[in-house]
């Protein structure tokens, strides 16, 4: 893993939806429309935030949502131009922050000129090879019979046995990386055969050897993954589950179950911290406003690389729904500048004061980046993690009972978020309060 990884936070900004474009349009879209701007009058925010990362949703040009992909070498009409592209790359690094794309190589839209060009000539396309097909008892002009993305028909997979397919994600990767962005997010990764990406990532890693490259996986053996593709990180959807399916049922042992099983993946590798992304329910839905802060508060204090999906550090609620258009919720557009702080109200100027607070300290705390959690402490509405290496000592205790609690804080010593009075070796936690401290 490059050095600059141990350090990155990112901000998570999905910009079909931030910046207000149509998602689905009725007819294919003509005229460019300069929307990437939108997202860099927000960088100052993101530095405000003490982030030092932008984690872009797709870019690239498609059909509806941006994961139909139909052309990897040009910019969504609806989003701008390369242009706007190089834009916003250069003003992110003017200050300091990395740039990460959203490559959708497991599929692409079935309106991908690759894939059209299959129904006009058939198995003798110059591009068959870059799908999966049945061709038996095809005859010219009968639908064409690929496999697609989770039963998803417009999304057609990607045949990664192919030596082609993988000259066209080396060929797409190297492309974006010599325009300065700095790695890049798998996106369904897990449903790639973690060979391809062996045989892909160290072909770009000669050209661009301090690229980053994280891998979305759901489920899944997450070691032996890492082991066999060689991407870098992967997302951490176990842990995103124990954080608030742990404080929605008020069962923090499920909890600590997660932290212990993602403590045993840091010997492979840093994996990529959430609460919230384009996919999930936001975290101030999914656990109530009151109790978002709890969710951060151990997002920022255990090892990994954290992410925070735009607008959750100001309490944005959206509930994912399983439906046509189910995730508009959570993908909604932003204001063209950052709200003004006196124009907030109390639920979000709290949690943007909480998330520049515990952005701070991470920060103030590197070796978080890679440290080990103890569970000190478990009760259905009690938790208490103690995370630790030579260099020093965090630790986050959490109440989401109605009532005080007593809980042991083992070494530690200063309060530096939330709320507790501390008593020797032990801290009391006012009802629905959480606490980060150090020894």
């Amino acid at each position: 893993m490059t050095s600059w990884t141990k350090t990155v936070l990112w901000w998570h900004v999905y910009p079909l939806g931030f910046t207000g474009a149509p998602i689905r349009p009725e007819e294919p879209v003509a005229d460019t429309v300069h929307r990437l701007p939108r997202i860099e009058a927000w960088l100052d925010h993101v530095v405000e935030l003490g982030l030092n990362g932008i984690l872009l949703g797709p870019v690239f040009a498609s059909e509806t949502h941006g994961y139909d992909t139909v052309d990897y070498f040009r910019i969504d009409p609806r989003l701008g131009d390369e242009g706007d592209l190089d834009r916003l790359i250069a003003a992110a690094r003017e200050r300091g922050i990395r740039v990460l794309l959203d490559g959708v190589f497991n599929h692409v839209g079935r309106a991908h000129p690759s894939f059209q060009a299959l129904t006009e000539a058939g198995p003798e396309a110059e591009t068959a090879e870059l799908f999966r097909v049945d061709w038996s008892d095809w005859a010219s002009g009968a639908p064409i019979r690929a496999d697609v993305f989770e039963g998803h028909d417009a999304l057609v997979a990607l045949n990664h046995d192919s030596p082609a397919v993988a000259d066209l994600v080396v060929d797409v990767m190297t492309h974006w990386l010599d325009r300065g962005i700095d790695g890049w997010r798998l996106d369904a990764a897990y449903a790639v055969p973690p060979a391809f990406w062996a045989r892909v990532l160290p072909r770009v890693r000669e050209r661009f050897p301090d690229a980053w490259f994280l891998g979305e996986v759901i489920h899944g053996d997450a070691a032996s993954i890492v082991r066999e593709s060689t991407i870098d990180s992967l997302t951490q959807y176990e842990l995103w589950q124990g954080i608030w399916h742990g404080i929605d049922d008020r069962n923090l042992f499920e909890l600590a179950h997660a932290i212990e099983r993602h403590v045993d993946l840091l010997s492979e590798f840093a994996p990529q911290t959430f609460v919230g992304n384009h996919d999930v329910t936001r975290i101030a839905s999914a656990v109530g406003v009151e109790f978002a802060p709890h969710a951060i508060a151990v997002l920022f204090t255990v090892a990994g690389i954290p992410s925070v999906y735009a607008g959750d550090e100001y309490a944005f609620l959206g509930e994912k729904e399983e439906r046509p258009g189910g995730d508009d919720a959570v993908r909604p557009e932003f204001a063209e500048q950052p709200p003004a702080p006196d124009t907030l109200d109390d639920d979000a100027e709290r949690m943007l004061r909480l998330h520049q607070q515990l952005i701070a300290l991470r920060r103030q705390h590197p070796w978080l980046h890679r440290a080990h959690t103890d569970v000190i402490h478990t009760a259905n509405t009690a938790i208490v993690l103690r995370t630790a290496t030579g260099s020093g000592a965090i630790v986050t205790a959490l109440n989401l009972a109605d009532d005080a609690v007593t809980v042991p804080v083992a070494d530690a010593r200063e309060v530096l978020a939330g709320d507790a009075r501390l008593d020797g070796a032990h801290a009391e936690l006012p009802p629905r309060a959480f606490a980060v401290l150090s020894s």
